[in-house]
């Protein structure tokens, strides 16, 4: 093994054990899922989400606009022109909606031909310390998306300190070099909500390099910019929520998909 060989694997376990003092974690706002992520969503980090059906991907995104609110600087959407026309084009208003008190303002949205273009803007923008968060959507398993690519990715990001949310559309899982692995799928709102109510997912951490793993349904609230848990808040006084929710068991009413979040 070469000596860049070396600093390059170095820098990984770096990545991997430790997280630096000056990077705090980015609370999720859902108490469970910060406790499992150990306080957070770790900023300079690559965390993957697969999207499980049409609808899923809104998670990416809202995990995305929450390390931008904490980063500081913009949101970069890394996205190809199939993708929009197979999930649709970015809504700015749809987005601004999600997040009123974000002041980075709109996402800038990167349009790219291929998955190789994709890349390549993705390590441009992790170049850049001033970014918010990277939003990089990869549609499928590209055979140039493999460990060797999700490891440059991570140490990018490891260098910089920008937040890298690499969402899988239509993909299986693989080996990658990412802190956390999220399965999301879009679940209704309140029945009794008159309107479209706040976005909802079943999401399962299936990875986490520091921590534990679990299965939740976390609620959007656009006003302050966190997940909740819907189901402690609607639980009668006295009752008791159970530490972990589980996605996998609720009906098929649930796993419905009620695309809002665009």
């Amino acid at each position: 093994m070469n000596k860049s060989a070396k600093i390059a694997e170095l820098r990984h376990a770096l990545a991997r054990y430790g997280l630096p003092p000056d990077r705090p974690a980015v609370p999720l706002g859902e108490p469970r899922a910060d406790a499992v992520l150990g306080g957070g969503l770790r900023r300079g980090a690559l965390h993957e989400v697969f999207a499980q059906g049409w609808g899923g991907g809104g998670f990416a995104l809202l995990l995305a606009l929450r390390l931008t609110a904490a980063g500081g600087g913009p949101l970069f959407w890394v996205r190809s022109d199939y993708a929009a026309l197979e999930y649709g084009a970015a809504a700015p208003e749809g987005i601004a909606a999600l997040m009123p008190s974000l002041d980075a303002g709109p996402p800038v949205v990167v349009r790219v031909a291929g998955g190789a273009d994709a890349l390549a803007a993705a390590a441009d923008i992790l170049a850049c310390p001033h970014v918010g968060c990277l939003l990089l959507e990869m549609e499928g398993n590209p055979r140039l998306l493999d460990l060797t690519a999700s490891r440059r990715l991570a140490l990018a990001a490891e260098e910089s300190g920008v937040g890298l949310i690499l969402l899988r559309e239509g993909a299986h899982q693989d080996p990658s070099a990412a802190h956390t692995r999220w399965l999301a799928r879009a679940a209704p709102s309140r029945a009794d909500d008159d309107d479209w109510g706040n976005p909802r997912f079943a999401v399962e951490l299936v990875r986490h390099r520091l921590g534990g793993l679990g299965n939740f349904l976390m609620e959007w609230d656009p006003q302050t910019g966190l997940f909740v848990d819907p189901l402690r808040l609607r639980l009668p006084v006295g009752r008791l929520a159970p530490s972990v929710v589980s996605a996998t068991s609720p009906s098929d009413a649930l796993m419905r998909m009620r695309g809002r979040w665009a």
